[in-house]
């Protein structure tokens, strides 16, 4: 059965399940049901992820300006140092060495350009280009301790956050990014730095980065404490 198939009749079943818990035992089963099936989700999709690059075909052109800017804000937040002083980047939790470093401090790190498929919950795909500083290394340089089994990624666009499991935010495509198809990137897309990763939905690529900690657990996230699915997995 090929992968296609097989979401295609999980999908179907899960449904099946969740209508007859709404029919016959009300609100609270199909909750529970719920929760139940976005584990088993869980399970599928971190039995699927590519631990290998994720590379968007050559052939593949650039979204460029098509590629559109959402935010959570009214307006699109702007880190602006004449009232929050100089943007840093705090590394922390379970780490050994606990770091902040400036945008210089990032540009002067090893840099990687990834070109890959951008994948929003809403249904659409662009190829995107991103360059910055590989997740793996800064967490090699904060020396991030076994036991951080999670990352929570957080911003300054009102608390904004989400976490993941460390599998992904380690994965070789994960970076913490202020390029975007060649330029720097501008507030739309997260200026100054921002996570992104080939291996999650959109939702779950923090923009506006101030904050990357090390966890032993989960904590959730503004998607994800909504309703979305926690783990996001593409």
């Amino acid at each position: 059965m090929d992968r296609r198939r097989f979401f295609t009749l999980s999908g179907s079943a899960v449904s099946s399940a969740l209508l007859a818990a709404c029919d016959s035992r009300g609100p609270r089963s199909a909750e529970r049901l719920l929760r139940y099936a976005e584990r088993k989700n869980e399970a599928v999709e971190r039995a699927l992820m590519r631990h290998s690059a994720m590379d968007a075909p050559a052939s593949a052109r650039l979204a460029g300006n098509a590629l559109p800017s959402y935010f959570i804000s009214d307006t699109v937040p702007i880190w602006d140092e004449s009232q929050r002083g100089k943007w840093t980047l705090e590394i922390g939790g379970l780490v050994q060495r606990p770091m902040k470093l400036t945008l210089d401090d990032l540009l002067k790190l090893p840099r990687t350009t990834e070109r890959v498929n951008h994948y929003c919950v809403e249904g659409w795909t662009a190829v995107e280009q991103w360059t910055g500083v590989r997740l793996s290394e800064l967490a090699r340089l904060a020396g991030a301790r076994p036991a951080a089994r999670y990352v929570d990624f957080e911003s300054f666009d009102k608390g904004y956050h989400e976490s993941w499991d460390i599998e992904s935010a380690m994965h070789r495509q994960t970076v913490v990014a202020y390029g975007l198809d060649g330029r720097m990137l501008g507030p739309a897309h997260g200026a100054p730095a921002r996570v992104y990763s080939p291996t999650k939905l959109g939702y779950k690529n923090t923009k506006y980065l101030t904050r990357v900690m090390f966890l032993p657990n989960r904590t959730g996230g503004y998607w994800s404490d909504a309703g979305y699915e926690w783990y996001g997995g593409v």
